[in-house]
């Protein structure tokens, strides 16, 4: 294991209830952090107060607007001490290990170790154990929802992050444009995975390392309850194509195309159908206006590049919210979908 020292960077927004459970846990770790930082993103609850007065250990860096994760989570790499950053969202807890866990595989190739995320309330049930990366723009969630004690135990190199919880190498993540503010929130860790491994750095998934993720971000997580929300159906529609646009080669977008649109009008119609047509009608103006800086993004990202989207891109079957039964039509319709899709890149994958 590294004997190196660890900035522990929690990002906060209006997090007052979460943030003694998730304090706590960063303080309790078997490795102990180097350094704790709050980085709160101008909430307007009592949380500054409270860590001030609870924790004066922790250091807080206050940003002047709420402008999403990201800058936040950015200004925990800048202002740590350390090169390696254990950056972790207010609605996280560590397990007591789970730093030293994760750092038995930061190597020097490695931008980003990925702990096993857990449902807080259900701790017998995974989450997520990081992700591969679709040709179309999304993730494929690994054993998402599935039980733990079917879940791979093995250490494993995988495509993509999600940014609950990770242990980050921060001048790697810096040097390649850490997260970027334009998508605010959803698809951010997509985009940032690929940068990463289009650079020939790798992501490593530690099943050891425990990280228990309560409720989330109302009206973008996943959870089994509720409706699909407006929110989350404007961002997709648009964020999903900034990652599109700025990361993958022109030939997987044009040779992808007839996926890339198949996808698409399913997604529209699962919109329409949630009631949700006009927020991704405004998702996809949003989107044609951030035209100009997603291409001068693109060039420099595209220069940079030491892998082919042949390696970096797959088919492997959609995940689906738990909002969404997978029966029926709609159970059908999925299948369909996917078989389509993955039959299509296989065909065309090894021009990419």
């Amino acid at each position: 294991m590294h004997e190196e020292s660890v900035t522990i960077a929690i990002t906060n927004w209006n997090g007052r209830h979460y943030l003694n459970d998730c304090i706590e846990a960063a303080l309790n770790q078997s490795y102990p952090a180097d350094e704790i930082i709050l980085v709160d993103n101008n909430s307007d609850d009592d949380s500054v107060p409270f860590v001030r007065e609870s924790f004066p250990q922790v250091k807080i860096v206050v940003l002047e607007s709420n402008d999403g994760p990201c800058p936040a989570r950015n200004a925990g790499l800048t202002e740590a001490r350390n090169n390696l950053v254990l950056s972790i969202d207010n609605d996280a807890m560590l397990h007591p290990q789970c730093l030293e866990s994760l750092l038995t595989q930061m190597e020097e190739n490695v931008a980003i170790v990925h702990p096993r995320s857990l449902f807080d309330g259900e701790r017998d049930r995974v989450h997520y154990d990081g992700a591969s990366m679709h040709y179309v723009g999304m993730m494929t969630l690994h054993n998402f929802y599935g039980p733990l004690s079917e879940a791979r135990k093995e250490v494993a190199d995988i495509d993509a992050a999600i940014s609950v919880a990770l242990l980050l190498r921060a001048d790697l993540i810096l040097e390649c444009g850490a997260y970027d503010p334009a998508h605010f929130i959803l698809f951010e860790d997509h985009d940032l995975s690929y940068r990463v491994r289009s650079r020939g750095q790798r992501i490593v998934h530690v099943p050891q390392a425990l990280v228990f993720h309560r409720e989330g971000t109302e009206g973008i997580s996943f959870r089994e309850k509720g409706s699909y929300s407006k929110r989350r159906v404007f961002l997709h529609s648009r964020n999903r194509w900034i990652g599109i646009l700025k990361n993958h080669g022109w030939r997987a977008i044009l040779l992808g195309s007839p996926g890339l649109a198949l996808y698409e009008l399913a997604y529209f119609f699962f919109a329409a159908k949630s009631g949700c047509a006009g927020s991704w009608l405004q998702g996809k103006w949003a989107l044609v206006k951030m035209l100009p800086a997603i291409l001068r993004k693109r060039s420099a990202i595209q220069r940079a590049r030491k892998v082919r989207d042949r390696v970096l891109l797959g088919s492997d079957h959609l995940t689906i919210s738990p909002l969404i039964e997978r029966k029926g039509l709609i159970g059908m319709a999925q299948t369909v979908l996917d078989k389509l899709l993955g039959a299509w890149w296989f065909l065309v994958r090894p021009l990419t």
